[in-house]
């Protein structure tokens, strides 16, 4: 089933009523419906699991069997007389009990309203399932607390939550539905920040080419959009022709299959032994742990930790099945900028003194990949071509101990609206060392680059390079098969270690573009300010260091 225009406008509708009802807090609304489809979901997976066990003829206990204790007393008061639910009872702690049937979305969303609502939701459905969920891999609602305490406002979103039916939809519409939100509430201009653009990130997927069999790991994981695109991804190339649909997302069609080439193995080791991830935010946990549980990895478990400042010891990664070779795809969009103190970084991912975290989650990343293992990192460009003693050691590890394979280019506004800065793509593996590495130039990216960058436009050159960087053998026999005085039109070329070592292991792709003199007279604008910037960004990290180097020297 297509997430359909009822869907999103039910969607819009929620958001409305929040912003209008005094909660203009995007993030924090979207965890609410986050916690809001889980009670909702809850009671459909209960439901299949005792079934599937009564079928297997094994235990069946329901998570709504059984009595509660109140929490608020208060809530003795809500209705009872209601065919098919067990009368009040008093435990003998002199505290009053109710059914734990009570808990089931059918019955509280439907029988409770305005204060009442309020009250039972706040201190008796969100105890609840904090308590199921403590007792789950994910303690999904470790600190939770209702943030919609207006009566009005929480009796017209849960209504128009169960009006979504999400029981009825498949997981690709509940992924889909769970985007749209997420993307409302990135044009609100908050949740940006941690969303990198999910048109982008199928780019970035389909370069690295994730592998069933494979670990995919994301220290930042944000929204999991890189998880979910990698468990798409592989689910797409193992799909039979029929199973292969078009889908339309944020205004462009996309391929989607159903993966039912899969075999029963193959699923359980997608849903329990492939994706790995880690945010710092509880809130992106939360978040990131519903868009997976949509898409049917309610197993995979993304772990609130700050990979700088703390390290797993052996039997925790053992407990939660994380590889001891460590990751063969590693993908991310770490946090760009900031600093940390230098006393909480952990030893292993240490690069001399420097405290910048786009630096350091690098390295982190760099280590936690196996042998030959692959990643694709989205960097600030002055990661590419930073003159500190650290942004030069980094780069001289990776192209002197490592493979840097591809390094991609893209346009200047594709953050916007919460971000301008430019950034590049880092294609590179362990160990080995780099030969020559492919550089990949964007000036499109099938969006228009302006404030919003959310109106679709047709000129796009991210499949053409995603083709390039897939075919790079060819490419680079192109490439050396070239005439060096004829004029290169295409938005690839390709610079070898020698050149590198010349430029100072500049990484920046402008500084090995070939050009011809009428490239360089109409270079558009707005690559050159986009440089400019860069530039100009970087200086303004590189003199904060020399402040903070001196304030440290100072009695």
């Amino acid at each position: 089933m297509p997430l359909t225009a009822d869907m999103r406008r039910s969607i819009d509708q929620i958001r409305d009523y929040l912003f209008g009802g005094g909660y203009p807090d995007p993030v924090g609304n979207t965890e609410q419906l986050c916690f809001l489809f889980f009670f909702y979901l809850v009671q459909g997976i209960d439901a299949e699991a005792t079934a599937r066990a009564r079928t297997l003829k094994l235990p069946a206990r329901s998570l709504f069997d059984g009595e509660w204790e109140l929490r608020n007393p208060a809530n003795a008061e809500v209705p009872a007389a209601r065919e098919g639910v067990l009368p009040l009872t008093v435990l003998r702690t002199g505290m009053p009990c109710i059914p734990r049937s009570r808990f089931r979305w059918s019955w509280w969303s439907q029988a409770l309203s305005g204060d009442a609502l309020v009250r039972f939701v706040r201190d008796e459905v969100f105890p609840f399932f904090a308590e199921i969920s403590e007792a789950s891999a994910h303690d999904f609602m470790r600190g939770a607390r209702l943030g919609i305490d207006e009566p009005t406002v929480l009796t017209q979103v849960v209504r128009l939550v169960g009006d979504l039916r999400l029981d009825q939809a498949d997981a690709d519409t509940k992924g889909d539905l769970f985007e749209h939100v997420l993307r409302q509430m990135k044009q609100a201009g908050e949740l940006g920040q941690f969303r990198t653009p999910r048109h982008v990130i199928r780019a970035i997927v389909e370069m690295i080419d994730p592998k069933v069999g494979e670990t995919i790991y994301d220290p930042a994981a944000g929204t999991a959009g890189f998880l979910v695109a990698a468990y798409n991804h592989m689910r797409l190339a193992h799909s039979s022709p029929g199973s292969i649909v078009e889908a339309e997302l944020e205004g462009k069609m996309h391929r989607r299959g159903l993966g039912d080439r899969l075999t029963d193995a193959q699923i359980a080791t997608l849903q329990r032994g492939t994706f790995f991830g880690n945010d710092v935010d509880p809130k992106m946990v939360r978040l990131a742990t519903m868009n997976l549980t949509l898409r049917g990895l309610g197993h995979v478990r993304i772990l609130q930790r700050n990979v700088l400042t703390t390290l797993l010891d052996e039997g925790v990664k053992v407990r939660l099945g994380m590889p001891g070779e460590g990751f063969h795809v590693v993908l991310a969009n770490p946090p760009f900028s900031g600093r940390i103190d230098k006393d909480r970084i952990v030893d292993e991912v240490r690069l001399g003194s420097t405290s910048a975290t786009e630096l350091l989650f690098l390295k982190y990343m760099l280590d936690s990949l196996r042998p030959d293992g692959r990643a694709a990192v989205v960097v600030p460009e002055g990661v590419l071509f930073g003159s500190t003693l650290a942004h030069r050691e980094l780069r001289g590890q990776l192209i002197n101990q490592h493979r840097v394979e591809a390094v991609m280019s893209l346009p200047g506004g594709v953050f916007q609206p919460y971000s301008g800065v430019k950034t590049s793509v880092l294609f590179f593996r362990r160990g080995g060392r780099t030969q020559r590495v492919q550089f990949l130039h964007a000036e499109d990216d099938g969006y228009r680059l302006d404030a919003n960058h959310d109106t679709p436009i047709a000129s796009d050159d991210l499949p053409a390079l995603a083709q390039a960087f897939i075919d790079r053998e060819a490419a680079w026999a192109r490439w050396e098969a070239r005439d060096p005085e004829a004029e290169w039109r295409e938005k690839w070329w390709f610079a070898d270690l020698e050149a590198l070592r010349a430029n100072d292991f500049s990484l920046a792709a402008s500084r090995y573009r070939p050009m011809s003199a009428s490239q360089i007279q109409h270079q558009d604008p707005r690559e050159l300010l986009d440089e400019l910037e860069a530039i100009e960004a970087e200086i303004e990290k590189e003199i904060e260091t020399l402040r903070a180097l001196l304030s440290e020297l100072d009695p």
